[in-house]
């Protein structure tokens, strides 16, 4: 289990580098220590995220179910993490956004296979659920995202005439 964390709290790290870099880039004069700052809190939300992609996945695809799956909740294995790693190390956004999404698309593909396993969906509701609960994992971020660089900015009071 010790794998899977430290496999999510890098994937977490690269993605959140893979946004915080180009901000850099555009502002050179930013102190170190916010930068480390940013990196390290946006790491460890991201890395959050993607733990909760199985999780959120799990709980959608036991909305329609008249009783509880019989299987085990979806979990994290190191197999199905360590794709996620090299998408998330791949999110740089001049590193190819098109090749990032497709390999999202290949680990919500691998979490449906035991998604499907151990609920009575099928493999195609079981995509389904993981991709709902991917895009409504990304848009929840997203906003806040958004939100924090709002009231982040710093405000120009307007000349007096």
């Amino acid at each position: 289990m010790s794998l899977v964390i430290v496999l999510l709290l890098f994937a977490g790290l690269s993605e959140a580098a893979g946004r915080i870099l180009p901000l850099l880039a555009r502002r050179p004069g930013m102190p170190r220590t916010l930068v480390v700052g940013l990196l390290i809190g946006a790491g460890l939300v991201e890395a959050a995220v993607f733990t909760l992609w199985p999780l959120t996945a799990w709980t959608l695809a036991e909305l329609p179910a008249s009783s509880p799956p019989a299987g085990e909740a979806l979990e994290w294995t190191p197999g199905l993490a360590a794709p996620l790693l090299l998408c998330a190390v791949l999110a740089f956004p001049l590193l190819g956004p098109l090749l990032h999404l497709v390999l999202f698309v290949g680990v919500g593909a691998g979490l449906a296979g035991p998604l499907a396993a151990s609920t009575d969906l099928g493999w195609w509701g079981a995509a389904g659920c993981v991709a709902v609960a991917g895009v409504g994992l990304g848009l929840a971020v997203e906003a806040v995202r958004r939100l924090v660089v709002r009231l982040s900015t710093p405000r120009t009071p307007e000349p007096i005439p």
